[in-house]
């Protein structure tokens, strides 16, 4: 006897949605951040979700201040301040006061993934276990040879270094960049630039070269048409040998101060080399002189 059978019709295949968000996933093996469903469907504001966003997919020792991530969004200061504060009230966002080398103190930024993680540290490493001949010192034989290292993986690429710090450059370098701009509309330099440049300009002010000079040096000449970023043309301005700083010139020496001499007309003391007659005497004579002679040509006449 055959088995049963179900006269039922089959049911359909729902297939898609209707309404809503139909996703199209791709699976994704590099350049992608994770980011917990609590975070991304939290309900407020947009911006604080975008700015969360945004902080998870930088790296290490990414800038993250509110000037820096002025830079990146539309939004003005104040939306994006309003996000940190709610990121830093539902415990997303933590600013810690450090003290680094030197003794400075800096904010460090934590940023977790789930509120109250906690920050992570790094794993210790771990023992090797004893192999079978450090147990059994015994065995150990002279022929007995180390197993040859397992060749390193040079074909992967090295992590890029951390962009520079602006807290770290110098304040004068720092100042002498920023008011490049006053001269030149054309100057407007990023956060990034500047500290970037900045080591270069402290090693010009170390040579003594003064904040003029240097300003003078990377505005001077410039072309009419900027086709590249200023801040490659004030790099290269920058590689140069600093300029030679000339000494100051010496203060010209007073004359000499001349002897004390009496006149032989009328006994007035007077400064002068070789003595003889003061001024007003010496005019005095020479208007004799002149008159006598004179008198001497007419009576010859």
């Amino acid at each position: 006897m055959a088995g049963p059978q179900s006269n039922a019709p089959t049911r359909a295949d729902a297939g898609a949605p209707t309404s809503g968000v139909i996703h199209v996933r791709t699976r994704l093996t590099a350049d992608f951040t994770v980011i917990a469903n609590a975070l991304a469907q939290r309900r407020g504001s947009a911006v604080t979700i975008g700015v969360a966003a945004y902080i998870l997919s930088l790296p290490d020792g990414a800038p993250v201040s509110i000037a820096a991530l002025c830079e990146h969004f539309t939004e003005g200061e104040i939306l994006i301040s309003r996000a940190l504060r709610e990121l830093e009230s539902a415990g997303y966002l933590e600013r810690r006061r450090e003290r680094g080398p030197g003794g400075v103190i800096r904010t460090r930024t934590y940023f977790y993934d789930v509120p109250g993680g906690g920050v992570p540290t790094p794993p210790r490493p771990r023992r090797p276990r004893p192999t079978v001949a450090q147990e059994a010192p015994a065995a150990r034989t002279a022929a007995h040879t180390p197993e040859p290292e397992a060749p390193t993986d040079t074909s992967r690429p090295t992590a890029a270094p951390p962009p520079p710090s602006l807290a770290e450059a110098d304040e004068q370098a720092v100042a002498i960049l920023a008011s490049l701009r006053i001269l030149d509309p054309r100057l407007i330099l990023s956060r990034r630039d500047v500290a970037e440049l900045a080591p270069a300009v402290a090693q010009w002010l170390s040579t003594g070269v003064g904040p003029a000079q240097i300003t003078r040096a990377l505005t001077a000449r410039l072309p009419d048409r900027l086709l590249t970023r200023p801040a490659r043309i004030l790099a290269f301005r920058l590689s140069e040998p600093p300029l030679p700083v000339s000494a100051p010139a010496a203060p010209p020496s007073a004359p000499p101060a001349l002897p004390w001499r009496t006149c032989d007309g009328c006994d007035r003391a007077f400064r002068s080399a070789d003595g003889g007659r003061c001024r007003d005497c010496r005019a005095a004579y020479d208007v004799l002189t002149a008159t006598a002679s004179g008198e001497d040509l007419r009576t010859a006449c």
